[in-house]
């Protein structure tokens, strides 16, 4: 027992030190919940050095369900804030520096796990804007996809795509992190993850890539009814030797089959209510982990068309522009307070600036299984009750009558 409380010092002593590195830190993200311990007042907490007004300051951002908060501690004067983070018991800190990436996690058991990893990926500390590279340019699959050409630098007409790739790894490592440290997702067997409605399967190459090369054994399935393209993705998967483990299936999404129930269910830019069939999928599978980016909103859009605005809103549905960009905006909250419903815990994020696409909100589900308080359904029945609107999401998981998903 004495041994693992001095190991557990020893590994949050090293995190520290590391933490408090200003000229080194790009980007640190305490999360999830130690097992047995009190839930921390924040979901999550991200650190990272900025420099104001030329003095350099840890940024502290700590999350709950609706909003960020955000303060700024003096770097000379951090060691106490350091100190103070790393005891709230969050159940896995993921550390990124300029030289290597760092893991701690903490077991059912409540023994800690520290795992470093020398780091050859670009990344800089600009600190009033951090440049960091998740994806090496040239990681083959890349080259592959086109993305980069046979020199490992990524192609002039291909950096948007690129940004967007790599934005999504963002969000993905630190999230299944977190799933993994409560318990959500179980360690120590194959991670099971499918992509619903995969289409050219860049995010799929780019997921499959990221979660292999961070040691996870990875069993991955991409799902999209189109015979051309399953044919073309089963062709690069063969070409990088990943055959074995990442497989195309021509389906649809409400008629896809698997093996084995998945830990991490992916739908990025998934047609209308394309995504609500892949978020009713993963519900139905009760994937412990969610990732999804809407595409054309078209369902609110025509019910918006119909339907009499409550005073005073009637300018949001006047002018059709407005009334498109609205409905992208309502279509998703609805579909977050859906998922809030049965069990998730959601964060709508923007997962990469507009000028790389407009289509740059994701919604990030964890399954927590708690049952969500009478407030989370009144407030998604007032606004459902006002706006006149019924979300296909809602139509295949909380009607009584729904058909299973399953």
């Amino acid at each position: 027992m004495q041994g693992e409380q001095e190991a557990d010092e020893q590994a949050r002593a090293v995190v520290r030190a590391v933490l408090l590195e200003a000229d080194g830190l790009v980007r640190a993200v305490g999360s999830g919940r130690r097992r047995g311990a009190e839930a921390p007042e924040y979901q999550r907490v991200e650190l990272r050095y900025v420099d104001l007004k030329g003095v350099r300051h840890l940024q502290v951002s700590e999350f709950d369900e609706r909003q960020a908060h955000t303060r700024n501690v003096a770097a000379a004067d951090a060691g106490p804030v350091v100190d103070e983070l790393l005891h709230v018991p969050y159940g896995n800190w993921h550390v990124e520096t300029t030289t290597e990436t760092l893991r701690m996690r903490y077991t059912k058991k409540g023994k800690s796990l520290l795992h470093r990893q020398a780091d050859s990926r670009e990344q800089e500390t600009a600190h009033d804007r951090v440049k960091q590279r998740v994806l090496d340019p040239a990681a083959p699959f890349l080259v592959e996809l086109g993305i980069s050409d046979h020199q490992g630098r990524v192609k002039p007409s291909r950096q948007s795509k690129y940004k967007q790739i790599e934005e999504f790894c963002k969000l993905l490592e630190p999230a299944l992190e977190e799933a993994l440290a409560a318990g959500r997702i179980k360690s120590g067997r194959p991670l099971q993850v499918v992509d619903l409605g995969c289409g050219n399967a860049y995010l799929t190459l780019a997921a499959y890539h990221l979660l292999s090369a961070a040691g996870h054994d990875v069993r991955m399935t991409g799902i999209d009814h189109n015979p051309q393209a399953r044919e073309r993705n089963t062709k690069r998967v063969a070409s990088l030797g990943w055959q074995d483990h990442l497989r195309f299936v021509d389906a649809t999404i409400a008629d896809a089959q698997l093996d084995t129930q998945p830990d991490v269910v992916l739908a990025l830019h998934a047609c209308d209510t394309a995504t609500d069939d892949a978020l009713a999928r993963a519900v139905g599978w009760e994937a412990p982990l969610i990732l999804a980016a809407p595409c054309c909103h078209h369902d609110i859009q025509k019910q918006l068309k119909s339907v009499e605005p409550p005073a005073p809103y009637a300018l949001l549905t006047r002018y059709g522009i407005v009334r498109e960009r609205f409905a992208d905006v309502l279509t998703d909250s609805l579909r977050a307070a859906v998922l809030r419903q049965v069990g998730y815990r959601v964060e709508v994020v923007q997962f990469v600036d507009s000028e790389h696409t407009p289509r740059n909100l994701l919604l990030r589900a964890a399954r927590t299984g708690a049952t969500a308080g009478p407030e989370v359904r009144s407030e998604y029945e007032a606004m459902t009750r006002e706006w006149q609107v019924e979300p296909r999401l809602a139509t295949l998981v909380l009607a009584p009558d729904r058909e299973a998903v399953l």
